[in-house]
């Protein structure tokens, strides 16, 4: 736990995004004061803003003051709006949220900065319990890693430091643990529809196989034909995908690749 005793943090929103709607709102019922949420489109600043009470603003040189400015914006702008935004206060600390940029995009630009990564997944239309929720912390200094770690514990007991590289790996791995499953439910959901099927039949199975990672290995959790090495199921699977072949490529590689990792945990 952090040695940090600020009990109140004043808070710049940059970014009014599934990310940074998600956190300024924790941080706002933490007890935080939400100085102000900027993003260029004014309707998404004034949606969150109001949702908070606070003031937005489009323009990036009206931010106000703040203890720690969280940049939530997609990677690819962040290079082009940090040397902007860290002139409007070169007392501050800034931080990101992303998982797969350096730290190091900070330096040169401002004397304290760091990354608070909520590893989780955010949709504006569900409201996450971030109790559950790990934050990994990073920053150029040990009195801002401390003060990052308190402000992340403000919202979660599941505070860790880790290296930028580190941050990578998490990123790389929530993208398959995540995302791409999620897709699969996606390709699931177009399946069982076009033959009169409900998705909503699959949610005990989803619900399973995510509750037995909590007690098994993924490896030791692995069933179906693949694992099994059922050739006859798969083939005959491959051969209903005749009319989607993007899709039987994809039962392919992922039935191989399987397998593989079946046959290596031997």
């Amino acid at each position: 736990m952090s040695g940090y005793s600020e009990p109140c943090l004043s808070i710049a929103l940059i970014g009014a995004g599934n990310v940074a709607t998600h956190l300024g709102m924790a941080f706002h019922e933490s007890g935080c004061k939400i100085k102000m949420v900027y993003s260029r489109t004014k309707e998404s600043a004034k949606s969150l803003a109001e949702k908070i009470g606070c003031p937005y603003t489009t323009d990036i040189e009206s931010i106000d003051n703040a203890d720690i400015y969280i940049v939530s914006l997609k990677d690819s702008v962040l290079e082009h709006i940090l040397p902007q935004l860290t002139k409007c206060n070169n007392q501050a600390l800034f931080v990101h949220t992303a998982g797969s940029v350096s730290i190091d995009i900070w330096k040169g630009l401002t004397g304290r900065y760091g990354v608070l990564y909520p590893m989780q997944t955010f949709s504006k239309q569900r409201k996450v319990d971030f109790n559950k929720v790990h934050f990994f912390v990073e920053a150029n200094t040990n009195k801002d890693t401390e003060l990052l770690i308190h402000a992340a514990s403000l919202l979660s007991k599941h505070v860790f430091k880790a290296s930028s590289e580190q941050r990578k790996y998490l990123h790389i791995s929530a993208v398959f643990a995540c995302n791409f499953t999620n897709h699969m439910y996606s390709i699931c959901e177009q399946m069982l529809s076009s033959h009169g099927l409900p998705f909503s039949a699959m949610l005990p199975l989803i619900e399973e196989t995510a509750e037995k990672v909590h007690y098994l290995s993924p490896i030791l959790a692995q069933t179906g034909p693949a694992q099994r090495n059922d050739i006859n199921i798969m083939e005959s699977h491959i051969n209903m995908l005749k009319d989607k072949p993007e899709i039987a490529e994809l039962y392919q590689l992922i039935s191989n690749n399987i397998h593989r990792f079946q046959e290596n945990d031997k």
